[in-house]
C-alpha cells in the first residue's frame, strides 16, 4: 500500500500544476459501493452477507497541436462477507496507463504505450472452510507493457491502438509463487527428493503483437457504456495462444451522487494455471489455462471532480 500512497501523491500533484496549462484537462472519480443481506429468526433460511467496494479514478488528458497524451489510474478494492466465514477479496486491481501520441493523419497517431497492473493485498484461495492458501499478492504477479504502434481516434469516444511491437514483462515478486512456476514464470528446478536446486525466476520477459480497444459513452439519458478489450500475443512463446483482457462497466446514475454499476470482466491468460477437477470430486485433477469471469451489480456513493 506505500507504493499505491506515493503513486497517488504523485498524480494528485501532477493533476494540480496541469490545471495551470490550458492544454491539459484533468479528473477524478471516487465512488463507494455495497450490498448487506441481515436474517434474524427468518423461517425460510439464509445467511447474513455484507459487501464493499471502493474505486478510485484519476484522468489527465494533454492536447495541444498535433500531440496527446492520455493518463489514467485506476485503484479497485472489494472484500466480503458470508456468515461468520472469512473475509474474500472480490476486487483488487491497481493499473497505470500512458500514451502518447503524434498526430498522422485526421485520425490516426505515430504512439507509444506503457501499462502497469497489479494488485494491492495479499489473494488467497480456500480449499476448506478453515484453510486458506496465498496464490498472489502485491506485484505478485504485475504486467509491465510497453509498445510502439499506431492509435485511431475518431471522436472522444473511441480508441483503437495497434502495436506489432509490444514487450511485456511478468513479474512475481514472491519466491515461493515464482518456484511453482505462477503466472507463467520459470518454476524451480528440483531434485529426485523434492528439493530445490535452482530457485525460480521471478520474471518472464515476453515481445508480442497488442490490441487496445476503448469505448465510452452515454449510450442513454443517465446510462453510461464503458469498456476496454485488450489482445496479446507473445511472438516467443506459442504466439497462437492470444491473451484476452475484456472488461464492461454500465453505469446508471440515480442522481448526482448515487449510482447503479453492473461490472463484468472476462480474462483468458495462457500463462495462468487454472484447477480442473475432471470427475467432479472435489479435488484439482490438473492445472490449465480456463477461461476466467467476474461480475459485480453494486449501488454506491459516487464523487466527480474534474472536467473530462
Amino acid at each position: 500500500m506505500k507504493q499505491f500512497l506515493i503513486i497517488i501523491l504523485l498524480i494528485s500533484s501532477f493533476g494540480a500544476f496541469a490545471q495551470k496549462d490550458t492544454s491539459w484537462a484533468t479528473s477524478g472519480l471516487i465512488g463507494v459501493y455495497g450490498a448487506q443481506t441481515g436474517f434474524k429468526n427468518w423461517a425460510q433460511g439464509g445467511e447474513n452477507s455484507l459487501s464493499a467496494t471502493g474505486n478510485l479514478l484519476l484522468e489527465a488528458h494533454y492536447k495541444k497541436g498535433k500531440n496527446i497524451w492520455d493518463n489514467m489510474l485506476i485503484f479497485n478494492l472489494g472484500t466480503s462477507q458470508i456468515g461468520n466465514g472469512f473475509y474474500t477479496k472480490t476486487e483488487d486491481k491497481i493499473e497505470l496507463n500512458s500514451k502518447f501520441g503524434h498526430q498522422a493523419t485526421k485520425h490516426w497517431y505515430y504512439s507509444t504505450l506503457f501499462n502497469f497492473k497489479t494488485q494491492s493485498l495479499i489473494g488467497y484461495e480456500y480449499p476448506t472452510d478453515t484453510t486458506e492458501v496465498m496464490i498472489s499478492g502485491f506485484l505478485a504477479p504485475a504486467y509491465i507493457k510497453f509498445g510502439l504502434g499506431m492509435d485511431y481516434k475518431p471522436n472522444k469516444h473511441f480508441s483503437l491502438y495497434l502495436s506489432p511491437a509490444t514487450a511485456r514483462w511478468i513479474v512475481v515478486n514472491d519466491q515461493n509463487l515464482a518456484n511453482a512456476g505462477a503466472f507463467g514464470v520459470e518454476k524451480a528446478v528440483l531434485d529426485t527428493a523434492g528439493n530445490i536446486i535452482t530457485e525460480g525466476k521471478m520474471l518472464k520477459t515476453e515481445v508480442g503483437a497488442y490490441i487496445r480497444l476503448v469505448y465510452e459513452k452515454d449510450i442513454f439519458k443517465n446510462v453510461n457504456f464503458a469498456t476496454i478489450l485488450e489482445l496479446y500475443s507473445d511472438y516467443l512463446d506459442q504466439p497462437q495462444n492470444i491473451d484476452v483482457d475484456w472488461q464492461v462497466v454500465i453505469t446508471m446514475k440515480v442522481n448526482d451522487f448515487l449510482n447503479a454499476q453492473i461490472k463484468t470482466h472476462l480474462i483468458y491468460d495462457d500463462n495462468t494455471p487454472i484447477g480442473i477437477d475432471d470427475n467432479g470430486n472435489g479435488s484439482f485433477d490438473r492445472f490449465g489455462p480456463r477461461t476466467q469471469f467476474s461480475e459485480q451489480l453494486s449501488l454506491g456513493l459516487v464523487y466527480k471532480f474534474g472536467a473530462k
